[in-house]
């Protein structure tokens, strides 16, 4: 799979030293992969991820501490990255629609 926003990974665990290892592992893991739908997927990733609609895919890092999504595009074999962050920041966040680049609304 070809995977878009590697930035996004690298920034976020230079704030969260204990996030580099399980964001690495899972980059080359996700890397290596070839699925052709979201079924394959599932009997790669078993609990640790859960297939959205509209082709987003969480998945859980680290023991469920930090959570992934992404948009993947299965006939084109990419994958976008379209958050990452701990479970809490995940908490607050529609990962149907979230998106990296989506402006953040500034406060009134």
């Amino acid at each position: 799979m070809n995977i878009y926003n590697r930035s996004s990974l690298i920034e976020f665990y230079k704030k969260h030293k204990q996030a580099k290892l399980p964001l690495e592992i899972w980059y080359e893991e996700v890397e290596s992969k070839e699925w052709k739908n979201p079924n394959q997927l599932r009997k790669e990733f078993r609990a640790n991820v859960s297939v959205l609609k509209n082709g987003r895919v969480v998945f859980n890092i680290k023991g469920n501490d930090y959570r992934l999504v992404a948009a993947i595009n299965f006939e084109n074999a990419w994958v976008f990255i379209k958050f990452i962050g701990t479970h809490l920041e995940y908490d607050k966040i529609d990962a149907n629609t979230i998106n990296l680049y989506t402006p953040k609304k500034k406060p009134k």
